[in-house]
């Protein structure tokens, strides 16, 4: 028995209590500082959702509109309310729609405000432009401007990224920023 080595215990995988205590500070600390962030980087994301949705509608009002044609309208559901992204395309004399969205999908948060203000719908005619009047066939103006934000409630100004879509008399439609002044960008407006 003396001349035996001493027998070592088989090694033992994991971690300790005292381990798993320092990741999880480690984690909240991370967390602490990492989640206003985050829930910027959110809401940022939610107006570029919504002003592709709503600029994705209008081009293919304008589509269906040559495809078709004849003249298409692009409606907007709820402008001006929190979650109002919703729209519908829809032949203007018919009235059969043609595709819908639903109000906040994808970005519940979103406010579109467009230009004229009392405006809500977009009419291409069958050659994809606006017409000369920029009259609907309604009577009422044409949306020539969406702005897009969220409440400040839910994100501060500056640190909000508005977009802005604008559409052409000629039927093109663009999305761009519209705190960049830099003439040559090409995000400006």
């Amino acid at each position: 028995m003396l001349g035996r080595a001493p027998r070592h215990l088989p090694f033992e995988a994991g971690a300790t209590l005292i381990e798993l205590a320092v990741a999880l500070v480690i984690l909240a600390i991370l967390l602490t500082f990492g989640m206003p962030s985050f829930s910027e980087w959110i809401q940022n994301a939610q107006i570029r959702t919504a002003s592709e949705t709503v600029m994705t509608g209008i081009q293919l009002a304008r589509n269906e509109a040559v495809k078709r044609n004849t003249a298409v309208e692009f409606v907007l559901g709820n402008p001006g309310a929190q979650g109002g992204t919703g729209w519908t395309v829809r032949e203007a004399a018919s009235g059969t729609i043609i595709q819908q969205t639903t109000a906040g999908e994808g970005s519940r948060n979103a406010i579109l405000t467009p230009t004229p203000g009392d405006a809500t719908t977009i009419t291409f005619n069958s050659l994809g432009r606006l017409p000369v009047a920029m009259l609907n066939l309604d009577g009422s103006s044409i949306i020539t401007r969406i702005n897009v934000d969220v409440p400040e409630s839910v994100l501060a100004a500056d640190k909000s990224n508005d977009m802005r879509i604008t559409i052409s008399t000629g039927g093109q439609v663009r999305l761009c920023d519209p705190h960049i002044s830099a003439t040559g960008d090409p995000r400006s407006c």
